[in-house]
């Protein structure tokens, strides 16, 4: 089949499905993923097709952040969320038997799909579906809520998640074609497969039938990577080092932060490998090596712990290579992941990005540490995750002939 997969954000947002895609390219299908223009180098390093979609995620936070009023920050989304669906539409049109989306672009997915008679799949990577159990990743005030209190903030996260597209759906349904006042939403698709571990998130008794847990869809490494020289020195120098990045978080705090990690590390006593991300994060003296873009995959197993912002990727990460974390959440679904770390044995109690300084993080890590319960349950974790196949299920329902 020719299989497309839609996708819209940061790196944490493309790389997992590059990790299917491979999976479904091993199967014989042809497969192409719609992303940002920023990570075609990342698809294509994997061997799967490209299809542009629109739009500059850490550009948007930028103008976000710089953003005169309220009316222009909307006005900015705006025009990002309409040109994501101007390419998802076009990716679909240029030819596809079935589209798998992500969340974000899965309304744009599916009333595409609709247009051009292509079935489309969820393919999310965080719960996407309100329950009892737990409130839903961007929920408000989210602690001890209940059961009704879960599932009534389950459905506000379901509810802003529907209003932030609802404008572009309807335009874009208009364009197509097809009736305006059947508006599509990531909760109409079916079947949904959660890209996450049932270990580190149980399915839910009260999710619907077409929501399955499958597992994690692990990024391969892009083709003939090879770790740079100076990081294999860098580790081979001393004991094991601190991981630190905070992903796409952060853009244009570069230089505070740079400091306050600096400060951190010494006053934890310890080596750390800083990753630049969207901060831009540096690093300075001999105990601190400051490196970009790599797999994690091969990195982390390598380290004492991970300092991240708690996205669902570099949490993922984590647990796959057994090692503890120290999550800093910022926003959006991550104080949902750095909350189950925590829950999990695997981590300290999380500390808030807004919180964060050089003491506060010098005294997570030395927390992390020191818990040698962390690193046991991390590792008997990474054990128990290895054992699971999370691309197995997408295979099988599209094998089956259930994608038709």
């Amino acid at each position: 089949m020719r299989i497309l997969i839609t996708t819209a954000g940061s790196r944490g947002d493309v790389a997992p499905f590059t990790g299917l895609g491979r999976r479904l390219l091993d199967a014989g299908h042809q497969v192409t993923v719609a992303a940002h223009p920023a990570f075609a180098a990342l698809v294509g390093g994997c061997g799967l097709g490209y299809r542009p979609v629109p739009g500059d995620p850490q550009g948007l936070i930028r103008a976000w952040s710089r953003a005169a009023s309220p009316e222009e920050a909307r006005a900015l989304t705006r025009a990002y969320v309409d040109g994501l669906a101007d390419g998802v539409a076009e990716a679909v049109a240029g030819g596809s038997d079935l589209v798998l989306t992500a969340f974000g672009p899965a309304p744009l997915s599916q009333a595409a799909g609709e247009a051009f008679g292509v079935p489309v799949i969820g393919t999310y990577l965080a719960p996407a579906f309100a329950t009892g159990q737990f409130p839903l990743p961007g929920a408000r005030d989210a602690d001890g809520l209940g059961p009704e209190g879960n599932l009534a903030a389950g459905r506000a996260v379901l509810r802003r998640a529907e209003g932030l597209f609802a404008g572009a759906v309807t335009r874009l349904r208009t364009r197509l074609g097809l009736p305006a006042d059947a508006p599509s939403a990531p909760a109409d698709i079916q079947p949904v497969f959660h890209g996450f571990s049932p270990l580190v998130v149980p399915r839910p008794d009260d999710w619907p039938s077409r929501a399955e847990v499958a597992g994690y869809w692990w990024p391969p490494r892009p083709d003939r990577w090879q770790p740079p020289a100076e990081l294999v020195d860098f580790l081979q120098a001393g004991p094991p080092p601190v991981f630190i990045g905070f992903g796409s978080m952060a853009p244009g705090q570069g230089e505070r932060l740079s400091k306050l990690v600096a400060a951190a590390v010494e006053r934890a006593g310890v080596r750390a490998v800083v990753q630049a991300g969207w901060a831009e994060l540096s690093g300075c003296g001999a105990d601190v090596l400051p490196i970009g873009d790599l797999p994690h995959d091969w990195l982390f197993p390598r380290t004492a712990a991970v300092v991240h912002h708690a996205g669902a990727g570099t949490t993922a990460a984590g647990l796959r290579a057994g090692v503890p974390a120290v999550p800093v959440p910022v926003m959006a679904d991550q104080p949902f992941w750095a909350s189950r770390l925590y829950q999990l044995g695997v981590a300290p109690r999380p500390l808030p990005f807004q919180d964060l300084t050089a003491e506060a993080l010098g005294s997570a890590i030395t927390s992390c540490l020191s818990e040698p319960a962390h690193r046991r349950r991390a590792a008997e974790l990474a054990q128990r995750i290895a054992a699971e196949d999370g691309a197995a299920a997408v295979l099988a329902h599209i094998g089956s002939g259930g994608a038709g």
